[in-house]
């Protein structure tokens, strides 16, 4: 499609590189993320060559506290580009400094490259995430908004697509090749979604940063304070979701790695076929892809036709689904605490119902957050809604840090550990019912220009 007949239809001419960007970053940040376990607890050396691995509370640990700081750069990423330097040279620029963590972790195999190259990929995939998302929402006006929710679920959609082919792919080449080719792969991915955004900056529409003192006047306006303020209580209480879900690439992973799980099948009696245990996370972004359209077309308006679905129902809903999720894979745990082998199937379940969950959340959160924030504040507010997956994780670490014996045992071991979280969850969901009713929603677009 040509940008006349893009722009015939509505649809921005930036929109393709956008979603090109999108579909290759994610691409490069879930294939590293999704052998960051196994790589800590089966490939990791000392600087002598020798294997250094860490214990699977150690590695939770550093997995979430990764994480944490991957969704806590957000603020400062949306800082510099509302205030100095604009969506487009901040996502350029942090960049940049993405592609040289993936090279750190595709040179050094030791505690000093995984640290170097996860905290590089933290400032810049965490940096670019609120002024991607916002600036997906700059491209629209008045005028075509009423494609805003269609095109973050197209954004949605691609990121899930890069996730899944990297999920798929990446645990291969790790065991075929070994880490610097499995981390190799995913750097030259970011490297070529740096490209194809910078192949579109004369298609971008370009929200210039308004400096510090426009800046603070809007934060500090009622209507700034106002909007932050209902945002935030709502993002700590999605913050517990994040808690849950940033486990599937952790502890569901180890749960996937006990030797009692059923793996391996037969298709058809003919062609045998094995599971990787980090493989699992590939349904996932499979379940968005055919969930997102279905959920669209389908549940929300056969749910719209008993009540309005608002977007704090669906996200309500979802934190309810969340828990039942963690339920299944307590009662699998269970199992597999008492030696007893079971199907990897039932975990496969469990991801399903943790998608249901995702879809209703994240993919609305994203929507919500961009149409409540006053439209000098969105990469702000995306900052803030991104921060509640920082939180998130945060809490995680700090649970399975406390939870630590100092044999690097656990003291919340086995189903306890799962029921303690779905729990936690559904604990939330109540209280949030109340918290949703007091919220008044706004609506914050970007004004046609002449």
């Amino acid at each position: 499609m040509n940008s006349k007949e893009v722009r015939r239809k509505g649809m921005p001419a930036s929109i393709p590189y956008i979603i090109g960007n999108e579909l290759a970053e994610r691409f490069s940040y879930y294939g590293m993320k999704t052998i960051l376990t196994v790589f800590m607890t089966k490939y990791l050396m000392d600087s002598t060559g020798n294997l250094d691995v860490m214990s699977e509370g150690e590695s939770k640990f550093w997995y979430h506290m990764f994480v944490s700081a991957n969704y806590f750069f957000p603020i400062l990423g949306a800082l510099l580009s509302d205030i100095l330097w604009g969506k487009y040279k901040t996502i350029i620029s942090l960049s940049i400094i993405y592609c040289l963590g993936h090279l750190a972790l595709s040179l050094d195999e030791t505690r000093l490259g995984l640290s170097f190259g996860l905290t590089m990929i933290a400032i810049g995939s965490g940096g670019i995430k609120p002024c991607v998302s916002a600036n997906v929402g700059d491209q629209f006006t008045e005028e075509n908004k009423d494609l805003l929710p269609k095109i973050f679920n197209y954004f949605y959609l691609s990121v899930n697509m890069g996730a899944f082919v990297s999920t798929i792919f990446t645990p291969i080449l790790l065991r075929k090749f070994g880490p610097s080719i499995a981390f190799g792969v995913p750097g030259a991915l970011m490297l070529l979604a740096t490209v194809i955004f910078w192949l579109g900056r004369s298609k971008y529409a370009v929200i210039p940063p308004v400096g510090w003192k426009k800046y603070k006047e809007e934060i500090l306006s009622k209507e700034g304070m106002n909007a932050m303020g209902g945002l935030v209580v709502i993002y700590l209480f999605i913050a517990v979701f994040w808690s849950l879900y940033e486990q599937t690439g952790s502890s569901w992973v180890i749960q996937a790695m006990n030797p009692h799980m059923i793996k391996s099948f037969d298709l058809f009696g003919y062609y045998q076929f094995e599971i990787l245990p980090d493989q699992v996370q590939a349904l996932n972004p499979i379940f968005v892809l055919i969930l997102v359209p279905l959920f669209d077309l389908v549940v929300y308006p056969f749910l719209g036709r008993f009540f309005k679905l608002t977007s704090l129902r669906k996200i309500t809903i979802g934190m309810f689904i969340c828990a039942s999720s963690f339920a299944i894979v307590a009662f699998m745990e269970t199992s597999l605490y008492a030696g007893k082998d079971i199907s990897i199937l039932w975990q496969c379940f469990a991801y399903l119902i943790l998608t249901i969950s995702e879809v209703m959340i994240y993919g609305t959160g994203l929507e919500f957050s961009y149409t409540q924030a006053p439209n000098n504040m969105k990469s702000l507010i995306m900052g803030f809604f991104l921060l509640s997956v920082s939180l998130g994780s945060l809490f995680t670490a700090l649970i399975n840090w406390f939870i630590q014996n100092p044999d690097k045992t656990s003291k919340l071991a086995g189903p306890a550990y799962f029921w303690f979280f779905s729990g936690l969850m559904l604990i939330t969901a109540i209280v949030f019912i109340f918290v949703a009713l007091k919220y008044k929603e706004r609506s914050y677009v970007r004004k046609a220009v002449a």
